[in-house]
């Protein structure tokens, strides 16, 4: 597994905290949602990225005017999403706190289901589904039972007529 910096030192660092910010948030089921419209996915790749290069120089001990030149937007912009008043800006720093928390697996596993063709299913209805798929299992058991039971009864019957 990849080591995130959460507080990085030095550009390669700044780099790489950068990067896993942005794809561990674009693949996340709902920002895969918000950039299914062709006409806004630009826009949105593009304020994740500025969003995601912001946060993790603030980490870097960047000052806004700072990380405002070397990524070529107005303070404002910065700003804004530093404090997590624009969409990306709380996606990006929602991303941030997962890993921070150790999640960053759980972010890595939706890539790869991603990459793989496959589709995200939220956690809630990965557990409604497993639960399903075990009662379903225990159904099946039981009816695979009575057949037998049925099978032996008339296998008795017929060996009784015969």
């Amino acid at each position: 597994m990849v080591e995130v910096p959460l507080n990085p030192i030095g550009r390669e660092e700044i780099h790489r905290l950068e990067s896993v910010l942005l794809f561990a948030t674009l693949f996340r089921p709902e920002v895969i949602e918000l950039i299914k419209d062709p006409t806004e996915r630009l826009t949105w790749v593009d304020s994740l990225a500025v969003a995601a290069g912001a946060i993790a120089r603030e980490k870097a001990g960047m000052t806004v005017p700072e990380i405002a030149e070397e990524l070529g937007r107005t303070e404002p912009t910065i700003r804004k999403h530093l404090k997590g008043e624009t969409k990306a800006g709380q996606l990006v720093r929602e991303t941030y706190e997962q890993i921070k928390q150790g999640k960053l697996d759980e972010l890595v596993k939706n890539i790869e289901v991603l990459a793989k063709g496959g589709e995200l299913v939220p956690a809630e209805e990965c557990e409604r589904l497993r639960r399903e798929k075990e009662e379903l299992e225990k159904e099946k058991r039981q009816l695979e039972a009575k057949v037998e039971n049925v099978r032996r009864a008339l296998r008795d019957l017929l060996e009784r007529m015969g």
